[in-house]
């Protein structure tokens, strides 16, 4: 009797791993269509004039944009994201080489700033693929290195490798908003795998320190400057100062928020999209937003970013191994960050930054590799096991 007990529990299949975050699946295809239809409400004037009165243009074009980024995704999901260990090297080589190419004739100006790339009729930010490039390279560094990353050589070589492509994207790019999201997520990981948290606050409390110390001196001392980002600084500090030039979008964006009231002034009924807050679809489209569905809508908006992140966290918690769970714990920050810093430049919390809001700004690049990291993301959520109901503890079934 006792030997057949044993050979049915022998035959039992105490895993499974079919489980696919269709929760996941649902709140992406949720943020993009609201980003959708808060970026045709925001471009429809400006594409009209823009584009030969065709005021759908830009929404066709990040339409097919989100489309083709979610088939990615899916396909992205159905592949195991181990394989990702054999071209960290490459990706990593490649997204640096790739920023050097905006110095080259392939290099594309737009509004100033030099920091695309036109190859083969298709043009791209390549410091997005640094983005990913850092994600997986650190997590591969992580599980190689084991119990070594504790030690205070590790982290150094962990922080220099995403700190090297931070440094590449400011000097080649020029683009400090995206070398801090770099930084970021590399310092985040690095966070999250050593086990002394105690050094990273000390270090976060000194930059923090320092930082709001530069900021106080070039308050007192300076008040006018040829660089645009102690500009950016200034306008920051003294927005009404600087209404009428450095600080000109910042003010508008608050006029947006605040003529929103609670509930806003309906959808498509935005006064400050018609010109009064320059290029409104891309950093500041969350103002028009506010002002559209007032408090109530950006709280729905954030409400919806609060499941995506507490999904992400899900799966970085019950991820099969270290790899995958450091993969989705880097999605998860990046995504954090841009958030953050997003809606705190709209808010005039902290000094223009020029970070996009995921979902909702307009940009292909952006677009389709956000959705590369939401494949990789639920690859790993495809490998989560969890036990199966016949296998629960005799207590627990007698309880039922």
């Amino acid at each position: 009797m006792s030997n057949k007990k044993k050979n049915t529990k022998k035959k039992k299949k105490p895993f499974h791993s079919d489980f696919y975050d269709f929760n996941l699946v649902a709140v992406i295809i949720l943020l993009t269509c609201f980003g959708l239809i808060m970026l045709y409400s925001t471009s429809a004037y400006n594409a009209r004039v823009d584009y030969e009165g065709d005021d759908m243009y830009l929404l066709k074009r990040q339409a097919l944009f989100s489309i083709v980024s979610i088939i990615v995704a899916l396909g992205i999901s159905k592949v195991d994201y181990h394989i990702l260990k054999h071209f960290t090297v490459i990706l990593y080589v490649l997204a640096a080489g790739l920023m050097f190419l905006v110095l080259t004739p392939l290099g594309v100006e737009v509004n100033g700033a030099k920091r695309w790339v036109k190859i083969l009729g298709v043009q791209f930010q390549p410091s997005e693929i640094a983005k990913i490039a850092v994600i997986i390279c650190i997590a591969y560094m992580v599980t190689q290195m084991g119990k070594k990353v504790r030690t205070f050589k590790a982290c150094v070589v962990l922080l220099g490798t995403g700190g090297l492509l931070a440094v590449i994207t400011l000097v080649v790019t020029n683009n400090l908003s995206t070398a801090i999201i770099i930084m970021g997520i590399t310092a985040g990981m690095v966070f999250l795998a050593h086990p002394n948290t105690k050094v990273f606050l000390i270090i976060a409390g000194s930059i923090f320190s320092v930082a709001a110390l530069t900021i106080l001196i070039i308050s007192l001392t300076i008040q006018e400057s040829d660089n645009f980002r102690i500009r950016r600084i200034l306008a920051w500090i003294h927005p009404e100062e600087y209404a009428d030039g450095y600080s000109y979008q910042t003010v508008q964006a608050l006029y947006a928020i605040g003529s929103g009231g609670f509930f806003g002034k309906g959808l498509g009924n935005s006064i400050q999209k018609l010109g009064s807050v320059p290029e409104a679809q891309n950093d500041m489209i969350f103002s028009i937003v506010c002002e559209e569905l007032g408090v109530f809508g950006a709280f729905l908006i954030l409400a919806l970013f609060f499941y995506l992140l507490y999904r992400l966290f899900f799966i970085a918690s019950n991820a099969p191994d270290m790899f995958g769970s450091l993969l989705v714990s880097g999605v998860f920050i990046h995504i954090a960050l841009q958030v953050i810093l997003n809606v705190s430049v709209v808010v005039n919390f902290i000094p223009n930054t020029g970070v996009t809001l995921p979902f909702f700004s307009y940009g292909g690049t952006s677009s389709f590799f956000l959705m590369a990291e939401m494949g990789m993301a639920l690859s790993v959520a495809r490998r989560i096991k969890f036990r199966e109901p016949q296998d629960a503890p005799e207590q627990l079934k007698s309880s039922v």
